[in-house]
């Protein structure tokens, strides 16, 4: 363990994140060394690169695990991470495309934060029309805990600057720097690194909101800190979390129930299904005291990767975080018990990145001069798509082309229809260049306005996934778009 900057927002706040597993070693190893720590404090401020030298970055670090694929995964890799950065999914810089690539929650760019807000969105729906009784929740995300004094293996969130007096007081020696150390530590918040505690803990306030009864259910999504996978620095993860509280001789049930739920779930917007799959998490890989598990992972280029996992819990987790007080956790399911608990625990940093990769087709197309190019396509599902249709112009009178362009976007942000303005642009751009840009957007529809629609009300729609172009009166598009987002939802 190491003291480490976060990212840049910790440098910013002048807040550090601190492991407690091993705090002695690291305070020894801190004293002889803080000239060191500063230096790579300032060099880690400076370290975002160009968009090019970061998806370089990445593909170093996942060619070892595309090799047994051959170079066609790392070419779908590197396609990949590049249309991401360039269509704005996520911003540009080493740092960031290597968070990304990690499946950890990175700066997100315009589509990619639009992306990701249609995804939580859909996760939300998935829950509150799951079952009656299961509830949101939004706990803290640091807390101090009572009587907490080990700490070992957690998180905690330490002011620089607190650091910083220690060290310079030279009177103290090691031992008193080290108990020092040890006592600011103790006193600062633990930061979380996963939702289910945060579940836990509001369990008694919950209970009491069903009377007591068997099963319900608490979910909820946020930011949490993954653990230093050996860098030293943690980062961060959008989790997306269900505790699902339910009687002891019905938990197992419950989590194939959810585990069948949860892969029909990602499978609904994905366009290869069959690269989403669930199994049983070995006897060996089981944490704490589950006694089952169910992983649901993606097929990357590279290799499976999980999104989710589901664990049987049992009632140890409560138990422990209640302090074993059994008359404040009983619950009515026929007979009274204390609940075993099934958590469902979704990576949607990961799972944004799943469905882009499973989303992504290269096809062959011939251009206007016979010359075979790449196309390549995002065929997000209708749902998740950032940008539902996108406006242009073709020729014709400019202002009152514009005209007809604003009325269209006010009915269509109106009916809730995200819209890109492509008409605002006023670099020269041929038709086929447009069309290239938003399959690369994953923008369903793209319609064009000209002294057509003038005269006639008459205007051009051109599918994403088709490439065919339709003609179609201008008071039937808004109708025609809700329609077909309504009826993708629904398959």
């Amino acid at each position: 363990m190491r003291i480490h900057p976060f990212n840049r927002r910790t440098l910013d706040t002048g807040t550090s994140l601190w492991s407690l597993s091993s705090w002695s070693h690291t305070v020894r190893h801190c004293v002889t060394r803080l000239h060191t720590l500063c230096t790579v404090l300032s060099t880690h401020a400076s370290s975002l690169k160009a968009s090019q030298r970061g998806v370089a970055g990445v593909l170093r670090s996942s060619r070892g695990r595309c090799s047994s694929s051959g170079s066609g995964d790392v070419g779908e890799v590197r396609t990949l991470l590049q249309l991401c950065v360039d269509r704005h999914f996520v911003s540009p810089g080493h740092t960031n495309t290597e968070l990304f690539g990690r499946g950890l929650s990175c700066s997100y760019g315009p589509l990619g934060m639009e992306l990701r807000r249609n995804l939580l969105e859909q996760w939300w729906l998935s829950m509150s029309r799951a079952r009656a009784q299961l509830f949101g929740v939004n706990t803290l995300s640091s807390s101090r805990r009572d009587g907490d004094t080990e700490g070992g293996g957690q998180l905690r969130m330490v002011q620089a600057e607190s650091l910083r007096q220690i060290f310079e007081q030279q009177h103290l020696s090691k031992e008193q720097m080290i108990q020092e150390v040890q006592t600011l530590l103790q006193r600062s918040p633990c930061v979380r690194t996963n939702l289910l505690q945060g579940a836990l803990e509001e369990f008694v306030p919950s209970v009491e909101l069903v009377n007591r009864k068997l099963p319900f259910g608490l979910a909820e999504t946020g930011l949490c800190f993954q653990p230093s996978d050996g860098s030293g620095c943690p980062a961060e993860v959008t989790q997306a979390s269900l505790v699902w509280f339910c009687s002891p001789r019905t938990s197992s049930q419950w989590l194939d129930h959810w585990a069948r739920q949860r892969l029909k779930w990602w499978r609904k917007f994905s366009l290869s299904p069959s690269d989403f799959s669930s199994s049983e998490v070995p006897a060996d890989e089981r944490v704490g005291a589950a006694s089952r598990g169910v992983r649901i992972v993606y097929n990357f280029p590279w290799g499976p990767e999980p999104l989710e996992t589901l664990w049987n819990q049992g009632d140890a987790e409560l138990l422990q975080t209640h302090k074993g007080v059994w008359t404040k956790l009983q619950c009515r399911s026929g007979r009274k018990s204390v609940p075993h608990v099934v958590s469902v625990t979704g990576n949607m940093d990961r799972g944004l990145m799943a469905f882009l990769s499973n989303s992504l087709q290269l096809l062959k197309k011939g251009d206007s001069k016979q010359r075979l190019l790449q196309r390549k396509v995002l065929k997000l599902h209708p749902v998740l798509a950032p940008v539902k249709v996108a406006l242009d112009i073709g020729r014709g009178a400019t202002m009152e082309l514009r005209q007809v362009c604003e009325g269209l976007l006010q009915e269509f942000m109106e009916s809730k229809i995200s819209v890109w303005p492509g008409y605002l642009e006023t670099v020269p751009t041929s038709m086929e260049q447009l069309h290239a840009k938003y399959d690369e957007m994953g923008v369903l529809f793209t319609v064009v306005i000209s002294d057509n629609t003038l005269e006639s009300g008459l205007l051009q729609v051109r599918s994403r996934d088709t490439t065919i172009k339709e003609t179609m009166h201008i008071s039937e598009i808004k109708n025609f778009l809700s329609r077909y987002i309504s009826a993708a939802d629904k398959i």
